[in-house]
């Protein structure tokens, strides 16, 4: 008996190990395609200079999603002088560092037109590290509304990266994540803030 569940002790602990290895491939190999096929940082000693924060599982939450009850289409302001027109598709809910908290899932109106993006969601947030380890507009992480499935929806932070106005000033114009999905926990996890030495 003994022997059994020294056995299945072990079964056990090699299978989480082996999920933990996994992912940590899988999400290695999101964020080196990431880095190769950059929107703005095209050389590679720029690409160099991109940092994140150690893989971490615990940063892959399931969340609970509530739709939204109206879609009205609102003016969203970003780092540039254009707006941006987006809509609330929905909420998550979940609970990290044994702190719950909500965040708002936005749709954008001009991708509604484009067949190849029609399915995007927007997951835009600020966190205790933005503006000291993380860039000072905030970070992104892109959903799909197929990623949605029986009200839960799985958000995996070790994803999130920097919008585009965090490489080059003035160009781009980044929405501003809404104050109702500024976290109040430090989200150690993702692409931390351009640095150029």
């Amino acid at each position: 008996m003994k022997r059994t569940f020294l056995f299945l002790s072990l079964l056990i602990t090699a299978s989480v190990a082996f999920a933990q290895d996994s992912y940590l491939v899988v999400t290695d190999s999101f964020r080196n395609n990431y880095i190769a096929n950059h929107g703005v940082l095209e050389k590679e000693e720029e690409k160099k200079q991109l940092r994140f924060f150690p893989i971490q599982e615990q940063y892959k939450v399931t969340a609970d999603f509530k739709p939204a009850t109206t879609l009205d289409w609102f003016t969203m302001e970003t780092s540039g002088t254009m707006k941006k027109v987006y809509r609330i598709y929905g909420t998550v809910s979940f609970k990290i560092h044994d702190t719950t908290v909500t965040l708002q899932v936005l749709q954008a109106q001009q991708l509604l037109t484009n067949d190849e993006y029609k399915d995007y969601l927007f997951l835009p947030f600020t966190d205790k590290t933005t503006g000291n380890e993380t860039y000072e507009v905030g970070r992104y992480i892109d959903l799909k509304t197929t990623d949605i499935k029986n009200n839960k929806v799985v958000i995996d932070f070790n994803k999130n990266y920097n919008p585009y106005c965090a490489y080059v000033s003035g160009k781009y114009n980044c929405p501003i994540p809404p104050k109702a999905n500024d976290l109040p926990v430090s989200i150690t996890a993702g692409e931390k803030k351009y640095h150029v030495n």
